[in-house]
């Protein structure tokens, strides 16, 4: 007896993991907001305490603008996740993938936005590290990368590339099957 998985089931699958993440994304983003904001105006003991048992309390003791700048490219890459991940949900929610004809302007208009998403992570992801690595080289001791959850902007910066490539592709698609709907 022969299983078959189908493709309306893989991404019922993708749609459930697709909130999972999101939503552990906004946690962990939220945290990380209302962590800062509480740290810098009312109790600046929670730098040492931050969110998820980050200790950013050298960082607030060395300045507290670069405090605030640190934690405010961290919230940036972690909307912008929290973004794409939305734009899947809607994607999948608002059926607006058609299995029949996947080549559309909403898929195309979709993997646009995760191209430039991307891009804006990755970016924001270097700059981050390069500011963290700043920080250690003048003495402030700062958590590691991967706990700051800024890691890997060369991969979202290939990611998009990547995207930007298959959303050529698409365009390319749409336009093909344009042609041939007149065709018929």
């Amino acid at each position: 007896m022969e299983i078959k998985i189908t493709t309306r089931q893989i991404l019922k699958v993708l749609y459930i993991l697709s909130w999972l993440i999101f939503v552990g994304i906004c946690i962990d983003t939220g945290g990380v907001i209302f962590n800062a904001i509480y740290a810098f105006f009312f109790k600046p003991i929670v730098a040492k305490y931050f969110w998820n048992g980050l200790d950013l309390s050298s960082l607030f003791q060395f300045d507290r603008g670069y405090f605030l700048v640190e934690t405010f490219l961290m919230s940036i890459v972690g909307i912008m996740k929290a973004i794409m991940f939305y734009l899947i949900i809607k994607l999948i929610h608002d059926k607006k993938l058609n299995l029949l004809q996947p080549f559309s302007n909403e898929v195309r208009k979709f993997i646009f936005t995760l191209v430039f998403l991307t891009f804006g992570i990755g970016l924001f992801s270097s700059w981050a590290v390069n500011y963290a690595e700043w920080f250690e080289s003048k003495g402030v001791i700062m958590p590691d990368i991967n706990l700051l959850k800024i890691d890997g902007a060369g991969v979202w910066l290939f990611m998009s590339v990547v995207l930007f490539i298959i959303a050529q592709i698409f365009k390319r698609g749409i336009e093909i099957q344009e042609e041939n709907e007149l065709t018929v």
